[in-house]
């Protein structure tokens, strides 16, 4: 066996890419700022796609080099911890076998040609749980004020900081959410949280827009206004597939968290590119001050919505 996160022999796929708009909450079918959970089968759980290998290596970077922790835990969350690894564990080989494969105690990612041995993370489970997967990895743990975040890994926040949220109950981490603590959303969570059950998993999708395809987004965004075309600034649509499943031996909540990115301009190779270039600027135009605020488009609103029509109208 090598050594943790040493590389041994196997073929990477080096061509293989995302299928673009996996998935696409802004055509319609859900509004933002609504909670949208439906129920999960757990064969679907994770979804690796062709990004799988860098989007680990870029996990490996920030492990080393990310300036605000990307990794926090509360010291009685190992179990927990252990509790998701063994998920994962049982899991990944069985439900995909051309990627995983498990080899002499440990887990072999075929197609990056590494293997971790599963004792070198006894202390830190969830940082191998994270090492095998692109989702993130958020552990849910009910408390005195509610749901709090007791340990995570999280690489790829979209906009949001680990140490600022490390501790703190559902209504201060969505303290800025507009509609949250403010209107339904925050009890309606809530009493989700407290009815989730180990066989009945649910997931979401939420969308937001980005001018870069950056994966680590610890800080709060504002979209250039001067992003109209012509002006050199690209536009993205990002999307979170976020999965919630009770842990059956702990009773805690796992958060599973998987970014997307796609380039708007990829509409215009899209089939229903038309369509889903007027959907998405149909809901951005919805949007009202605080939820634009929160998204970061108040000053961008138009020239995002006048550049999605215009693609629209130019694929047809």
């Amino acid at each position: 066996m090598t050594a943790t996160g040493k590389a041994d022999s196997g073929d990477v796929d080096e061509k293989r890419k995302e299928p673009p708009f996996a998935h696409t909450p802004y055509d319609g079918s859900k509004r933002p700022f609504t909670v949208g959970l439906a129920p999960l089968d757990l064969a679907e759980w994770i979804e690796p796609d062709g990004n799988l290998v860098p989007h680990l290596d870029e996990k490996e970077r920030l492990f080393r080099e990310a300036e605000a922790p990307v990794f926090l835990a509360e010291p009685d969350t190992v179990a927990a911890q252990a509790e998701v690894l063994a998920l994962l564990l049982e899991y990944l080989p069985s439900r995909f076998p051309h990627l995983y494969e498990i080899r002499d105690g440990g887990i072999r990612i075929i197609p990056a040609g590494k293997t971790y041995s599963t004792q070198d993370f006894d202390e830190a489970p969830l940082l191998l749980a994270a090492r095998l997967v692109q989702e993130d990895l958020v552990i849910m743990r009910k408390g005195e004020g509610g749901y709090r975040l007791a340990a995570a890994s999280l690489s790829f926040p979209s906009s949001w900081s680990l140490a600022e949220k490390f501790g703190k109950p559902m209504p201060e981490i969505h303290e800025n959410v507009p509609g949250f603590n403010d209107g339904r959303m925050g009890m309606i969570v809530a009493r989700l949280f407290d009815n989730l059950t180990a066989d009945q998993p649910s997931w979401r999708l939420n969308w937001s827009l980005y001018s870069d395809a950056e994966l680590h987004h610890p800080h709060s965004k504002r979209m250039d206004p001067r992003i109209e075309e012509g002006a050199g600034i690209a536009l993205h649509i990002r999307v979170e597939r976020q999965t919630l499943r009770r842990l059956p031996l702990s009773g805690d909540i796992l958060f599973t968290i998987k970014v997307h990115h796609d380039p708007v301009a990829a509409f215009a190779k899209h089939p229903d590119g038309a369509r889903l270039a007027r959907a998405l600027r149909d809901q951005v135009l919805a949007l009202d001050p605080d939820q634009l605020a929160y998204k970061g488009l108040t000053e961008s609103r138009d020239a995002i919505a006048g550049r999605l029509q215009r693609l629209a109208s130019r694929i047809g």
